[in-house]
């Protein structure tokens, strides 16, 4: 670890009570580079596969869990510079298949900032844990894409499907809506959550695949007459725009076939849309020197 100073990576710490502490670190904002995710998969399978460990706790660094995809990647992957891991890799392979049907519980343990893919890797764990002042949301369309790690399919199932679309269209932040389990002083949150990810072990607290998490959805004919008015809206909005359009579609997807197939067609519609114009328009302004917060936020 020590030669990847310069790279954002994650640490594990095991400690006594059995609880694998792992922490993302990327200054200034623990952003999820490529470095990061993979760091992420390596540190979640050792936690799985020591016998020591327990439980999973997953935090960010000096009081921020994670500003997002580091979007300084965009320009690379949109230009074919970077080597992308095979599509699916993040959304699929580390989010779901790693972290969401693990055989050990994971507790996200939020303060500062959980945006975009931040947010997204908080609710692929069973439960998450915050500070009152975290500041939580999927803004991914403000820079022309959806949200690429699950976000489309798992927050429509934590927080019902209007507040979901209401979240990701408007890029409202979310406060007390389903998304986070319990809101503690920062003091008190890594030990809340080690708390809780036993808690969840032993029975005593809900173990919770938010992907395949039903009782917030609406029924189905409730849901499109949902979809039908978020679309004339975002018309409205927007009338040349198309990817609000194409993130109504995503959710509708997964609601209507199945949350697998959701993830799949996310993952096909990021990929078309993180290389329009209008994304690399917008990506372009985002990194404008005239911009006061040039580089502070990630998606």
């Amino acid at each position: 670890m020590e030669g990847s100073r310069t790279k954002g990576r994650t640490t594990i710490e095991v400690g006594a009570d059995g609880v694998a502490l792992i922490t993302i670190i990327n200054p200034p904002v623990n952003s999820l580079s490529f470095d990061v995710l993979y760091s992420l998969k390596d540190s979640y399978e050792q936690a799985l596969r020591r016998d020591d460990v327990k439980a999973i706790v997953i935090t960010g660094a000096k009081g921020k869990f994670s500003g997002g995809f580091d979007i300084s990647s965009f320009g690379g992957v949109q230009g074919g510079k970077v080597n992308e891991p095979r599509p699916g890799f993040i959304s699929v392979e580390i989010l779901s298949d790693t972290v969401e049907a693990a055989k050990k519980p994971s507790v996200a343990a939020i303060d500062g900032l959980a945006l975009g893919g931040g947010l997204e890797v908080a609710m692929a764990c069973h439960a998450r844990i915050s500070t009152p002042t975290a500041q939580l949301g999927l803004p991914e369309l403000q820079l022309g894409i959806i949200p690429g790690f699950g976000g489309t399919q798992r927050l429509p199932r934590l927080v019902g499907i209007s507040k979901a679309l209401e979240m990701m269209l408007v890029c409202e932040e979310a406060h007390a809506l389903g998304l986070v389990d319990a809101v503690v002083s920062p003091n008190e949150l890594v030990s809340t959550a080690r708390q809780w990810a036993l808690d969840i072990l032993e029975c005593r607290r809900p173990w919770i695949a938010s992907l395949y998490k039903t009782e917030k959805l609406d029924s189905l004919g409730e849901a499109r007459e949902i979809f039908k008015f978020a679309r004339a809206q975002a018309q409205k909005r927007a009338p040349n725009l198309t990817h609000p359009i194409a993130c109504i579609d995503v959710v509708e997807h997964g609601i209507v076939s199945d949350p697998r197939n959701g993830l799949y067609k996310e993952l096909e519609s990021f990929q078309e849309l993180v290389r329009s114009d209008t994304c690399k328009s917008l990506i372009h302004i985002f990194f404008c020197p005239t911009r006061n917060n040039q580089g502070s936020r990630n998606y």
